[in-house]
């Protein structure tokens, strides 16, 4: 009978190097699913976009502040009882032009398709100034929800006040 016994040595560093090595794959790919999920924060910015566009706005001045490196600039949308008739930066400084060269013709398109549109629905913007399009895009969302938001603080008081006639 000839039994050949084998004799493995297994080195206690190269284990942990292996169990470091092996938590840390895991770990990445864990990063790459959770990274690369599709999320439901464009369903909530569409239909923000598109209740914006069937609702009638309280007529007046709205203005959203946008602050780009300690400087201030104001997103000013001025609105009637159905449409957006301008929308324009205010305090728009040389340091921020300087700084980020492709607000201005950006926010100029924006502006001249929401104008022409009536609606923040279908607004496109260039590749290139994405990421601007993007946060002015947003600044005037707001601009156009505060004046929503002020039609339906109107009649809510409205209410109230008809409450306290009827009692």
């Amino acid at each position: 009978m000839s039994s050949k016994t084998k004799i493995v040595v297994l080195h206690v560093k190269e284990l942990i190097y292996t169990g470091i090595f092996a938590v840390l794959g895991i770990l990445f790919i864990i990063l790459l699913i959770i990274m690369f999920l599709p999320k439901n924060e464009k369903e909530s910015a569409v239909s923000t976009m598109t209740q914006t566009a069937t609702n009638t706005y309280v007529p007046g001045v709205y203005t959203t502040s946008l602050i780009l490196n300690d400087n201030v600039v104001e997103i000013e949308v001025t609105v009637d009882e159905k449409n957006i008739n301008s929308i324009r930066l205010v305090n728009l400084d040389e340091a921020v032009t300087t700084m980020y060269p492709l607000i201005q013709p950006s926010f100029e398109d924006l502006a001249n398709q929401i104008i022409e549109n009536q609606s923040l629905e279908g607004i496109t913007y260039s590749d290139d100034s994405k990421y601007t399009s993007m946060i002015l895009l947003n600044a005037i969302t707001a601009s156009l929800e505060k004046a929503i938001d002020a039609e339906a603080d109107t009649t809510s008081e409205i209410s109230e006040e008809a409450d306290t006639v009827r009692e």
